[in-house]
């Protein structure tokens, strides 16, 4: 599970980002993080991944807090940020070089989401387009078998074929003890992910609860506006 109790967070004294804000996630499922553009989804990530640190309250992931970044817990977390490199290596070099750090990295589950995105595992990642690089660095994160993997508008750049081919590859990979969030404004590109929504603004939780599968399926751009306008 990871806990976020009471948090503050601001890049600037003036400027707080989230002021007293508490979520959990449990583990297991696919959870969408939304909320529109600087509502601070992006910041919960990195607060999470331990790579920034609250001015107040905690998060801990299975109990122990994010801000030590113990090596136990790392081994069992990925991040996908927004924006990212890759170095001009080829793709076998670079995944030889983190397999150390996650000891449940699959190389058939590598092969695999690679194949759903008309891939080969012999690429130089420096000749790979913007989006090619995207969707090899979304291989490599589903490949590290990690408990715990965080996405941070991952459909971003990606065309309409390559947002299915994603969806395809991100189920595959699931498996009971995996929890996968989320985040983004996309709300189309995910919605057919989720088993759990949480949706944020101006520094308040306004939603957070399963989808509940009904016999019409849910259209998260309507429940996305309604909670917004309520």
């Amino acid at each position: 599970m990871i806990s976020i109790e009471k948090i503050k967070f601001g890049y600037r004294s003036h400027q707080t980002v989230l002021d007293d804000f508490s979520l959990e996630f449990a583990s297991g499922g696919i959870y969408g993080l939304l909320g529109k553009n600087g509502t601070g989804k992006s910041t919960l990530l990195y607060l999470m991944m331990g790579l920034l640190r609250p001015q107040g309250g905690d998060v801990t992931i299975d109990g122990i807090s994010a801000t030590l970044r113990r090596p136990e817990v790392l081994r069992e977390m990925f991040l996908v940020p927004e924006e990212y490199d890759l170095p001009r290596i080829s793709l076998r070099k670079y995944v030889k070089s983190i397999k150390p750090f996650y000891p449940r990295f699959s190389d058939e589950l590598l092969e695999r989401c690679l194949a759903n995105f008309e891939m080969t595992s012999d690429v130089d990642l420096g000749s790979l387009s913007m989006g090619q690089k995207k969707k090899v660095y979304m291989c490599i994160a589903l490949a590290t078998n990690t408990r715990y993997l965080l996405m941070d508008e991952p459909t971003n750049g990606l065309d309409i074929l390559s947002k299915s081919q994603f969806r395809k590859a991100v189920i595959e990979s699931m498996s009971d003890d995996k929890t996968v969030i989320v985040s983004t404004h996309q709300v189309h590109d995910v919605e057919l992910l989720l088993d759990h929504v949480c949706i944020i603004e101006q520094n308040r939780v306004l939603l957070s609860e399963p989808l509940v599968e009904k016999d019409e399926p849910i259209n998260l751009e309507e429940l996305f506006i309604k909670t917004l306008s309520n």
